[in-house]
């Protein structure tokens, strides 16, 4: 079992980064409000607004490869650091939908838990998200890029939401990001069982 910090103490320490302090980034956490899955605040009164010293790193380095390739658009940060205590909120909530592919089992750790992933978009000069072809937090398999081929040839989406994904895919994997194959917002600053051997895991 890693080593624990519940979130309460964390401002402070030396190894976490509040994601105001990234340069390059807008920040809506979708968590600490009704917009999302569950359809209510899962993070008050809790801050979450923080990553591990690493990830804020590979964050700021992937904003500035955004600000290359488009100029004028940010990356938007819609998760970031969860405490555990959130994961197993979540957890209760998709018991016996079937959903719960989308979600860390609380009992291994979400790599959120480590402020180690993050979930995010791309926004435009006005701030408006650009479309990936499902919103954040769709949980369907128009979610997942490894069926993208499948869905574009029967035209659940197009080539317009697979390019604005690339885009996203290409400024996190440059910078270090690891995606996964059911979310198209979702990456690991790093290898799971790497950080969860070796980062606090935050409560």
């Amino acid at each position: 079992m890693s080593p624990t910090l519940r979130i309460e103490s964390l401002p402070g320490h030396g190894d976490f980064v509040a994601l105001r302090e990234i340069a390059g980034i807008a920040v809506d956490l979708r968590y600490a409000t009704s917009d999302n899955f569950v359809g209510r605040d899962l993070y008050s009164p809790f801050d979450c607004a923080w990553l591990h010293r690493n990830a804020a790193q590979l964050l700021a380095d992937a904003a500035a490869r955004l600000e290359i390739a488009r100029p004028a658009a940010r990356l938007l940060v819609l998760d970031a650091l969860r405490p555990q205590r959130v994961q197993e909120r979540m957890w209760a909530a998709l018991e016996g939908t079937g959903l719960r592919e989308y979600l860390a089992d609380p009992a291994r750790g979400s790599i959120h838990s480590f402020g180690m992933a993050v979930d995010v978009t791309i926004v435009d000069a006005s701030g408006r998200e650009l479309d990936m072809g499902t919103p954040f937090d769709d949980l369907s398999e128009r979610s997942h890029p490894v069926l993208e081929p499948l869905q574009l040839e029967r035209g659940e989406i197009t080539a317009h939401h697979i390019d604005n994904r690339n885009l996203l895919r290409q400024v996190m994997a440059g910078a270090g990001w690891q995606g996964i194959t059911r979310e198209w917002w979702h990456f690991d600053g790093g290898d799971r069982d790497a950080i969860r051997a070796n980062y606090l895991r935050i409560l």
